[in-house]
């Protein structure tokens, strides 16, 4: 058997602000920083105890990690952060106004951008700043390798790898393990070990820094899983989530 735990990050700064993030780069809020700890003390509440933990590049994910493990006293922990944990790439989106965008290109088309299965936004050119081969964390990275738009089949694709050549050794290897990413990395995640349909899945919304505990059998099936923490907040924060993903009509 195996434990593993989920956590998207505390809100962004972008998240606050209504704007499309993905790979861009930002920090977290102070509601953010608080949701983190809060994430922290109650994953202490629940006895956890983390062998290894596994972000993505951003920081973001990476500060919730810290403030999460700081409230826990185990902030000493191995970690390992990979780009394949990163958010999904919007492309032409990223950093967008979400009503500016609505009103650039109609708001059911972006509806269709942020919710489809398997339709990619605009990309982005190589020489336009967003792409990742401008930040030097992906400055090793073929230029072909790095998303310029990414849907979410895209991500589910390029995340699966690192899950199974990194994260399945270490829940086969160590204590619980403690994955700190982004929604849509972690969506792809949740489809993958729960079986969730390409129709479905765009529907799942997972809320900010809500620890999300899966009960893994012998094959690494779920046994179980459940979210920590008052329900009714869990309930509030995925709404947030939900609204964050509407798209105003302009006026």
């Amino acid at each position: 058997m195996a434990l593993l735990v989920l956590l998207r990050h505390g809100q962004s700064v972008m998240n606050r602000d209504n704007r499309y993030t993905g790979w861009q780069e930002c920090d977290l809020s102070e509601k953010g920083e608080d949701e983190s700890r809060l994430a922290g003390r109650l994953m202490e509440e629940a006895g956890l105890r983390f062998g290894v933990v596994h972000t993505s590049l951003q920081l973001r994910a990476i500060r919730t990690a810290n403030l999460s493990l700081q409230a826990m006293d185990q902030l000493w922990l191995p970690v390992r952060r990979h780009w394949r944990l990163n958010e999904r790439h919007y492309g032409a989106l990223e950093g967008l106004d979400k009503k500016q965008t609505a009103a650039e290109h109609g708001a059911e088309q972006v509806r269709w951008w942020r919710r489809s299965w398997d339709h990619r936004p605009p990309p982005v050119s190589l020489d336009d700043p967003r792409h990742p081969r401008h930040d030097r964390r992906y400055a090793q990275l073929p230029a072909d390798v790095l998303p310029v738009g990414e849907c979410l089949k895209d991500v589910v694709t390029r995340m699966l790898p690192y899950w199974h050549d990194r994260i399945v050794p270490d829940l086969r290897a160590c204590d619980p393990v403690l994955v700190a990413a982004h929604g849509n990395s972690l969506r792809g995640l949740v489809k993958h070990l729960k079986g969730i349909s390409d129709h479905d899945i765009p529907h799942l919304e997972i809320p900010t820094g809500v620890p999300w505990v899966f009960d893994l059998g012998p094959a690494l099936e779920v046994r179980s899983d459940h979210l920590l923490g008052d329900q009714e907040d869990i309930a509030r924060r995925a709404d947030e989530v939900a609204r964050q993903a509407e798209v105003p009509s302009p006026t």
